[in-house]
């Protein structure tokens, strides 16, 4: 089974450029399987189902980073995109976290960006994009070729190794070299890691600590006139 794993910042075109890769997938007669993992709600999945005949699955992270969520859920993901008979598992993740990346050795790490969001977008991205293997910029039509050219530009500073694939995902134009990417990317395999270094953080804040100030916390802190730093034992 080849796997392809998109992430992105929100209302970027993510859903609309699977929807567009999986129904070209289907045209040249692969099976495949959709898995959408969001935070509280999402309807993707029940879409992509009515339109296209495809098994789908949804998660949501709730209390953790959906990236996070997509690792832990990605064995289990597998084995159920294996049973129902698919060669393609396309999985779509939030992407809210911008210090993590949801990609692994042995799959296609795809992010989608719109050329709108800003031409420092790319600089704000992280690992997100540093990681990624291809780059999917959306929404080209609405802004200048000058802008375009920029835009390419950032996502080469931040980085260079990462093809560049310019799409209109309402229209499905651009999107067959998405899919020539899709189905070179090598098979998943049993034992597959994260691609890069997960944060490395302890923080009581995430597990319901509320009082304000560095003092009351325990972990790794941050005043704010200092640098990041380990408090407790």
């Amino acid at each position: 089974m080849r796997l392809a794993i998109c992430a992105g910042p929100a209302t970027t075109g993510k859903t609309a450029v699977l929807r567009h890769v999986a129904r070209k997938l289907l045209s040249l007669g692969h099976k495949v399987a959709f898995l959408k993992i969001d935070v509280q709600y999402a309807e993707e999945d029940e879409q992509l189902a009515a339109e296209l005949g495809i098994p789908t699955r949804k998660v949501y992270s709730g209390e953790l980073c959906p990236d996070h969520c997509s690792v832990m859920v990605l064995g289990d993901a597998l084995a159920w995109a294996a049973a129902a008979g698919a060669d393609v598992l396309l999985v779509e993740t939030a992407g809210l976290c911008l210090r993590c990346a949801p990609y692994v050795d042995g799959g296609l790490g795809l992010i989608v960006m719109e050329a709108t969001s800003g031409m420092n977008l790319p600089l704000k991205v992280g690992p997100m994009l540093s990681l990624a293997d291809l780059a999917v910029v959306t929404k080209i039509d609405r802004v200048s070729q000058a802008e375009r050219e920029v835009f390419r530009a950032r996502i080469g500073e931040v980085a260079p190794r990462v093809k560049v694939r310019e799409v209109n995902a309402l229209h499905g134009i651009g999107i067959d070299p998405i899919v020539e990417e899709v189905l070179a990317a090598p098979l998943a395999f049993e034992g597959m890691q994260l691609r890069g270094n997960p944060p490395v953080g302890t923080c009581t804040i995430c597990v319901g600590k509320k009082d304000i100030g560095w003092q009351s916390h325990f972990g790794v802190v941050r005043p704010l006139d200092n640098q990041t730093f380990y408090r407790g034992e």
